[in-house]
């Protein structure tokens, strides 16, 4: 079975990591926890990206040497994976000697095959975006993309030979319309190539000009352009040109996640990088909407970015993962405030799956002494309706994974949790115990019990610690993260006695 590789982009160390960065991240290790707990091995790579004259301007901001600044802001974007209980398998940062090997191979293979030329640049450049831009393409002298000034450069540089490969791309493109995900974004990369003809990528700075950046191996005076060195992070993790086995265990990469204002970058630039260098294509790149903050996108120019560790310190991690991964469709730009997360909070979290978990182990306690009651069959319609919907539920999940409808897969769960919950206003089991209905009410129990480690194993993927806190709860003696999802087939899984535990708040109310 071929290791499932999957990848965030390298993001930019200009900057404290804000809630933008931690959607690519918390949506990659999502799909990577339910790989794996659909039997899957996984390869989950994220890193920084550290070249650049942008780097070297902020490093001087900061009275620093581009490698420590480097080293300061990396340490802050490993520090808020740890906080969001993020497990990645490999985190590359682009100063690392692994790094720059493949990159200079790389440049020493597409120049030998003549992909590399010598030529002259001249024209405007962004140092913010670290973008190249023909004049048709500024107004006011200004980036159109960030809206700041651009610098007129004129210079040697090393060109790749982009426009080559343009048809091939298309044609590419045209036969593998699932390359780029959602189909929006497909359509924008087919429209762009139809409509425009591919300008050559300058790929190199004179070092004169820049210092900070992979020297190329054969010039010395000039460094390698940020953009092109970044994006062979993802061969150069998996040991692309230095150990074979290992590059063939773990490409082609199953799934590159990205931001939308990235694409060009990964639909345009790298496929041909890899074709150039002869390398198979990835299977995806799949570019997600930004987080909006009252209708425009977060940057540092606005001061409309939201911390991560401000909403994860005052409303939970869990919390956090799941409303990011429930408000929008996977894909789509979402608008962010804090009354609809608490809205969320409320509703999805504390009202339904919250009560679910403290109602049934509150009455497991109270009418059975806190053991469950095993069973092996249920009589009442209600509750074999409950056993059928439990038992779809990994098939209904894994097929919206695979399409990485993470909102989708939610609702799934969710309309479990709902129904297990309206079964118990209408199975009344307080009254059941009232009336000494004991093998009715053991039946309830146990069929709540069940459906409730079943929906236990599947929002694992999307919030671990609270999965675990309410597994914990339900005092299954089985290992959380060992379990697979073909487990959940089985409604009559528990077969031993098993003593819940207190029941504890998961997701207390919040009050507005």
């Amino acid at each position: 079975m071929k290791t499932k590789y999957i990848t965030t982009p390298l993001y930019y160390v200009n900057g404290d990591p804000h809630i933008g960065h931690s959607y690519t991240n918390v949506v990659t290790d999502t799909l990577a926890r339910f790989y794996r707990l659909d039997g899957n091995k996984v390869f989950f790579l994220t890193g920084t990206d550290e070249h650049g004259q942008k780097i070297k301007k902020e490093a001087e901001n900061a009275g620093l040497e581009p490698g420590d600044y480097a080293d300061k802001v990396a340490v802050k974007f490993k520090n808020l994976w740890k906080e969001l209980n993020i497990q990645y398998d490999d985190f590359i940062r682009t100063t690392e000697a692994r790094h720059i090997v493949t990159v200079k191979k790389a440049l020493i293979k597409l120049y030998k095959q003549g992909d590399l030329y010598v030529g002259k640049y001249e024209g405007w450049y962004c140092t913010p975006c670290e973008t190249f831009w023909q004049a048709k393409e500024i107004n006011d002298g200004l980036c159109p993309d960030c809206h700041r000034k651009v610098d007129h450069i004129e210079e040697q540089n090393y060109f790749f030979r982009l426009s080559k490969y343009q048809k091939w791309l298309l044609d590419f493109l045209k036969s593998n319309p699932s390359f780029i995900q959602p189909s929006i974004r497909y359509n924008e990369t087919i429209s762009f190539l139809e409509n425009n003809m591919l300008q050559d990528l300058c790929i190199t700075r004179p070092k004169a000009r820049l210092s900070w950046g992979i020297e190329v191996p054969f010039s010395k005076e000039h460094v390698v352009y940020v953009w092109f060195d970044a994006l062979l992070n993802y061969i150069s993790a998996c040991s692309w040109g230095r150990n074979t086995f290992r590059f063939r265990s773990l490409w082609p990469a199953d799934i590159h996640l990205l931001g939308k204002d990235i694409l060009r970058q990964h639909a345009v630039y790298w496929p041909i990088m890899l074709r150039a260098l002869g390398v198979a294509m990835p299977r995806m790149v799949f570019a997600h909407g930004w987080w909006l903050v009252k209708g425009e996108k977060m940057s540092k120019s606005k001061g409309n970015i939201l911390d991560p560790y401000y909403l994860i310190n005052k409303y939970g991690l869990d919390s956090y993962r799941y409303f990011l991964l429930r408000e929008v469709p996977f894909g789509l730009d979402g608008s962010f405030s804090e009354d609809t997360f608490i809205f969320r909070f409320n509703s999805d979290l504390a009202n339904d799956l919250g009560n679910l978990v403290n109602r049934t182990i509150n009455m497991i306690q109270k009418y059975f002494n806190g053991t469950i009651p095993i069973k092996n069959k249920v009589s009442d319609p209600l509750l074999k309706d409950l056993e059928e919907q439990s038992k779809l539920l990994f098939e209904k999940v894994r097929l919206h994974m695979y399409k990485l409808e993470f909102s989708d897969a939610l609702s799934e769960i969710w309309k479990v949790i709902n129904k297990a919950n309206k079964l118990i206003e209408l199975q009344a089991p307080w009254s059941m115990f009232k009336n000494n209905e004991t093998d009715k009410l053991g039946e309830l129990m146990y069929a709540l019990a069940e459906s409730l480690r079943i929906v236990t194993v599947a929002i694992f993927p999307f919030m671990p610690n609270a999965a675990s806190k309410i597994w914990d709860q339900l005092g299954i003696p089985y290992d959380l993260q060992k379990t697979r999802l073909n487990s959940i087939k089985k409604f009559f899984f528990l077969k031993k006695k098993i003593h819940v535990k207190q029941p504890q708040p998961i997701f207390p109310r919040i009050k507005v």
